[in-house]
């Protein structure tokens, strides 16, 4: 199991754009579609990776959690499916019902919105504000397959809350450790 971290792209940088297939709705969704009033939070997972098997659990009751707050969700699918095709669309679409994903999966094919967002594993997490700048990017928290640690999402959850109470987010912000994206 690959132990790949995030590359942190800099804070305040502004969301890029995306057009891309959800499989679930089959419609094609855009970061607008996506954005919330106060918040986007943008995932990079996948299907097979443990450390998003691992997270799953918490994906979901997070995103509800905060969607209530005006955060939306939205998770995203670059992985190379010639060389792993159990990360395929219709896969994704099984995976999204499975794990109750209240938010979109959308298959990147191309990989440029991953390498527009500077990528590098799965899981890896982005908050951007109403505006639609960075000020978040890294891990859920310290829990990692196998490690003990129980799942908590203490560092999004904090950076979440504290952009709800119109407080600083600390610039102090761990890179996500995962499973590298398969690129082509």
């Amino acid at each position: 199991m690959a132990r790949t971290p995030s590359n942190m792209l800099p804070l305040g940088t502004q969301a890029p754009a995306f057009q891309l297939p959800d499989p679930v709705s089959d419609t094609i969704m855009t970061l607008d579609d996506c954005k919330g009033e106060k918040g986007t939070v943008v995932l990079f997972i996948c299907n097979h990776c443990p450390f998003v098997i691992h997270v799953n659990p918490l994906l979901s009751s997070l995103a509800k959690t905060y969607q209530a707050k005006g955060i939306t969700f939205v998770a995203i699918s670059s992985n190379d499916i010639d060389n792993y095709p159990q990360d395929a669309p219709d896969l994704m679409k099984a995976t999204a019902l499975k794990e109750g994903y209240s938010f979109p999966y959308l298959y990147d094919a191309s990989q440029e919105v991953a390498k527009a967002y500077d990528a590098a594993c799965t899981p890896d997490s982005y908050l951007f504000d109403g505006s639609q700048k960075l000020v978040y990017r890294g891990q859920l928290d310290d829990s990692r397959p196998g490690n003990g640690i129980p799942l908590s999402g203490a560092d999004l959850s904090g950076a979440m809350d504290a952009l709800l109470d119109g407080r600083p987010i600390s610039e102090n912000q761990k890179p996500s450790i995962g499973c590298n994206i398969k690129w082509r």
